[in-house]
């Protein structure tokens, strides 16, 4: 063995460059007490990613390169140790050129070499990218345009090249490291969760390994940064892109790898990856978890209706806070059907959590009265049934307030693609947690999770869920046997047609030639680009789709485009 390596896969927090300082000595700490030379930690680790306008503050710049000479320093009694470490950078003096109304960026998303107390080395990232959440051309300046070389350097015999995240997927940069003597490479990663997006990345690298004939390390970062959750799910591959190693998914971990003489790394191929449905419900768990936690809220508030969507929402919750930490409430009104009482008390109690009734009729009877000069001759339409959603969102909202705990929403992504929800009502509250999830994958995952062996409240072991909550028509109960379908294309068709036009930018012409009713189609899109405006309100939520609303979506809402 020439070298054994650690892969640092840690959770940071945004802005916290303390707290992140001391995650990264700690885990090279670690790491030397198991005999490591090498830790790679992850992209910007010491800021977490992505810092955005944070990097515009010079403050924070300077803060920056304190903190990282501090952890150099830090790190000297652990001899013979190398720590890669992601952050950001600037040259000497070669600030930014700034004015009120430009800024050209003198910053540099890089990765720094430190050992024996001191910074060895620095390289920039030269691929900046600019698509999905990524938003780097915004913040920095390429390490190509600004003629940083490659960063090779040695230990234990083995000639060490550094990549950062986007720079893995192209050919220049990596052709360049190897060109400067790399025997392996060494990948920094922030490299956000989508579905598919573990076995992309891995594919992708298997490439340039067996392009370049080098073994490769892939530090990712893990944890959830308010809309993105990043997987971890760290890896080391031979030169033949094969897997020898790697890091469980969505959870902290030191990876240890040991590297030949030739940097071959050795183990055997590590567990397959979990099924589609445990890779989002993780991702959902570390997002509510992180969003929670690092904003420091004591716990959630849920509005429980009896329907599947609250439910999967209460679920989740539970699984990331603990029960004691989650409480829900049951809002009925003259619609609401007795075995939505039934279904939501059953849940609340399978799981353990605080729950509450108040009824709205009152409240709803109370508008009524006060709107009824106003409404005079007018039949009755939405306008009735969003009352009861928005006094829904204020009794929320003023328990929230009293508590200090944050609501979270219950919304789907087909519901907010097509407006189907409620400004002020549904839509009120702090974080959407299954705002990517579309209803055909609400479902997937509720079936899902109640084949987990669970161990409720009573002590007894079983799904969480009831099962005619699962069942049972979709139904927002504003109105007498009301359900989703009256008035939308069955889910399956809408969530396809949602697939299409949003996550794969076909046009109606495309989508219809594909097979759809082409009044289905127009609809869909149609009602898409109408809910724009509600959607600029709509709360922050998980991303776990490669094209969420939010980063990924920014559609203007005045367009008259409609292809």
């Amino acid at each position: 063995m020439a070298l054994k390596a650690a892969l640092a896969q840690i959770n940071p927090t945004v802005g916290d460059l303390a707290g992140n300082a001391q995650l990264l000595a700690a885990a090279a700490r670690r790491a030397h007490a198991q005999g490591a030379r090498l830790v790679l930690a992850p992209e910007l680790a010491l800021t977490g990613y992505p810092p955005e306008d944070l990097l515009l503050r010079p403050a924070f710049m300077a803060a920056c390169a304190h903190t990282l000479a501090a952890l150099a320093t830090e790190l000297a009694d652990c001899a013979g140790l190398y720590v890669v470490v992601g952050h950001p950078h600037q040259f000497g003096e070669r600030g930014d050129v700034r004015s009120k109304s430009v800024v050209v960026h003198k910053r540099f998303n890089a990765a720094s070499v430190l050992a024996g107390g001191r910074v060895l080395g620095t390289c920039c990232k030269r691929e900046l990218p600019n698509y999905q959440v990524f938003d780097e051309r915004r913040y920095f300046a390429s390490g190509r345009e600004a003629g940083v070389p490659p960063l090779v350097f040695e230990v234990a015999g083995l000639k060490l090249g550094v990549l950062i995240c986007e720079d893995a997927w192209f050919d220049e940069p990596a052709r360049a490291a190897a060109a400067a003597g790399a025997d392996v490479l060494c990948v920094l990663n922030a490299s956000p969760f989508h579905i598919d997006k573990i076995e992309e990345r891995r594919q992708r690298m298997a490439e340039r390994a067996r392009a370049l004939v080098r073994p490769l390390l892939y530090a990712n970062l893990v944890g959830g940064q308010d809309e993105v959750v990043f997987d971890g799910a760290s890896f080391a591959l031979d030169a033949q892109g094969r897997l020898r190693a790697s890091a469980q998914a969505f959870a902290d971990e030191l990876l240890v790898v040991d590297l030949a003489d030739d940097g071959m790394p050795s183990g055997a191929l590590a567990s397959p990856l979990p099924a589609p449905e445990a890779q989002v419900w993780a991702a959902l768990v570390l997002g509510v978890r992180d969003y929670i936690g690092k904003n420091g809220f004591p716990g959630v508030i849920i509005g429980l209706s009896g329907g599947i969507d609250s439910a999967l929402v209460l679920a989740i919750a539970v699984d990331a806070l603990g029960a004691d930490r989650v409480r829900t409430v049951m809002m009925p009104s003259p619609y609401t059907a007795d075995i939505s009482w039934i279904d939501a008390r059953d849940m609340a109690q399978r799981l353990g959590v605080r729950h509450d009734e108040i009824a709205i009729a009152p409240m709803f009877d109370a508008f009524r009265a006060a709107l009824a000069p106003q409404f005079a001759g007018l039949a009755e339409d939405a306008s009735e049934e969003n009352l009861q959603a928005r006094i829904r969102g204020t009794l929320l909202m003023a328990l929230s307030n009293k508590s200090g705990a944050i609501v979270l929403t219950t919304g789907n992504k087909s519901e907010l693609a097509t407006g189907y929800c409620t400004l002020y009502g549904d839509m009120a509250g702090g974080f959407a947690v299954i705002k990517d999830v579309a209803k055909t994958l609400v479902y997937r995952l509720a079936r899902w999770r109640n084949l987990q062996p669970t161990r409720r409240a009573d002590g007894s072991t079983g799904p969480v869920i009831p099962e005619r909550i699962v069942t049972r028509a979709p139904s927002a109960e504003l109105k007498p046997d009301q359900t989703d379908q009256d008035s939308l294309p069955p889910y399956e068709v809408l969530d396809a047609i949602l697939q299409l036009y949003m996550e794969e930018d076909q046009g109606i012409e495309d989508i219809v030639a594909a097979g759809f009713a082409r009044a289905d189609v127009e609809r869909v899109t149609r009602l898409i680009k109408l809910a724009e405006y509600k959607r600029r309100q709509a709360p922050p939520g998980i991303r776990i789709t490669h094209r969420a609303f939010g980063r990924d979506w920014r559609y203007p809402i005045t367009s008259k485009f409609r292809a």
